[in-house]
């Protein structure tokens, strides 16, 4: 199996050290320097650059949330001057203000040579054509891996997500090799192909690459046994770089950071005391090497674990486990960051009281999602069709807030089928209420 780069990919811990030392004490002096946020953090805790002296002192230095970006939106963690910018990406937000990442030169560069690396890993060589199914955009997905593979040297396929026909099509027409989208769209795929009748044990399609959205080893295995390929995980954060920032090797055991650039710790979220190897933990990624958007000890709400053990591959990278949840209640739908608090915001400016239920689902491999609405006054609507032109101005709504559609349903309160007379109501309204009025998630 091909390694992309060996020197840093193969590296001993006192190289690795050396390299990580020297990145997080340029990266602090940028930020302190360039980023008046994190200047202030820095005063407030009586910390400055010159006493971070190797990454062993990494914990002294503050915790940054996605909320910081959100509340510094758009540019305000930006520590390059606009001239230096070479692109901006951006992704959901919890109150449909999107965080912003900016990218230098430099950075596009860090972002292409982790791509790759996960490339290489998956077995992609020059000459292979790869299939990229991600989206492009302001989702890092598509270009974080056409970027990877024409720094590898591969050719790029950048088809994007969606007409999976045309998918197919391509596939056989160009003789694609490496497959890269979300693991449920490529099950999808696979169930599309057999639709079709195309076996594809004829195809030239030996591996994919598949992230931005959870899915397990049974997941794994469905896609290599529908697709007859070896499916691999990538793992990444539009806040830290986008897909590229650890990736999964031949032996599947773990998913190696790019701990050159993206340097990781696993903190009890709790406290924020930083956890050994093999405890598990809330993810902590800092960005040592970035120039636009150097993120301190960005708190990603991921819950994993760590280890340091040399991998059968030969790698010595550290590895990282599938995240196992998070920390916060996000939903990933269809590789989207949904935020409950989105759904009650659209809400909110439309008039209406946020009581609500988000049903989430998976048909035909692909993630769906309802929001049930709580419509506590039907009077202004004197038809159902008028409902029905009510519910699709809130999925409008919805989608343009989101960037994925989410199917309405309006219901009637509660309290519509209570009992008139409050002493005549069972003792367990007020409390089934309660319930309803409370936010509620479910995933079937």
């Amino acid at each position: 199996m091909a390694i992309f780069n060996k020197d840093v990919e193969c590296a001993d811990a006192e190289q690795l050290r050396r390299i990580q030392n020297e990145r997080l004490i340029k990266t602090v002096e940028r930020a302190y320097n360039n980023v008046p946020f994190y200047k202030s953090k820095f005063d407030e805790m009586g910390i400055k650059p010159g006493d971070i002296k190797s990454i062993d002192d990494i914990s002294l230095l503050p915790f940054t949330l996605k909320t910081d970006l959100r509340d510094n939106y758009p540019f305000g963690l930006i520590a390059a001057s606009r001239d230096k910018l070479m692109r901006i990406h951006a992704s959901s937000g919890t109150t449909g203000r999107p965080t912003v990442v900016a990218y230098t030169k430099n950075d596009i560069d860090i972002w292409s040579r982790s791509a790759a690396r996960a490339l290489a890993a998956a077995g992609t060589t020059h000459g292979d054509v790869v299939q990229i199914a991600y989206g492009y955009g302001l989702f890092t997905g598509g270009l974080g891996l056409h970027y990877g593979t024409e720094y590898l040297g591969a050719i790029t396929l950048p088809v994007s997500s969606g007409n999976t026909k045309r998918q197919i099509q391509l596939m056989q027409d160009f003789g694609s090799n490496i497959l890269a989208c979300t693991p449920s769209y490529a099950l999808y795929i696979g169930e599309t192909l057999r639709e079709a009748g195309v076996d594809p044990k004829k195809l030239p399609l030996r591996a994919g690459i598949f992230g931005a959205e959870p899915w397990t080893e049974n997941m794994r295995k469905e896609i290599e046994r529908m697709l007859d390929i070896k499916a691999y995980d990538i793992y990444g954060l539009s806040e830290i770089a986008g897909p590229g920032v650890a990736f999964d090797c031949e032996c599947q055991c773990g998913l190696h950071i790019n701990e050159d650039f993206f340097y990781p710790e696993i903190i009890d979220p709790e406290t924020g005391k930083v956890l050994p190897d093999g405890e598990v933990g809330e993810l902590v990624f800092t960005c040592i090497g970035k120039e636009a958007l150097p993120l301190i000890r960005y708190r990603t709400r991921d819950i994993a674990s760590l280890t340091h053990e040399k991998c059968a591959c030969g790698r010595t990278l550290v590895r990282m486990t599938k995240p196992k949840g998070r920390s916060d209640d996000m939903l990933i739908i269809r590789g989207i960051n949904v935020f409950p608090s989105q759904v009650e915001h659209v809400l909110t400016e439309l008039g209406l009281i946020p009581n609500y239920q988000i049903v989430v689902d998976r048909k035909n491999n692909l993630d769906i999602m309802e929001v049930k609405v709580e419509l506590a006054d039907r009077a202004g609507f004197d038809t159902v069709k008028e409902l029905e032109a009510y519910a699709k101005t809130i999925e409008n709504a919805l989608q343009s807030t989101l960037n994925i559609h989410a199917k309405v349903t309006l219901v009637e309160p509660i309290w519509a089928s209570a009992p008139k007379c409050a002493c005549c109501r069972p003792k367990s309204w007020s409390a089934a209420k309660a319930r309803q009025s409370a936010l509620s998630i479910t995933e079937t």
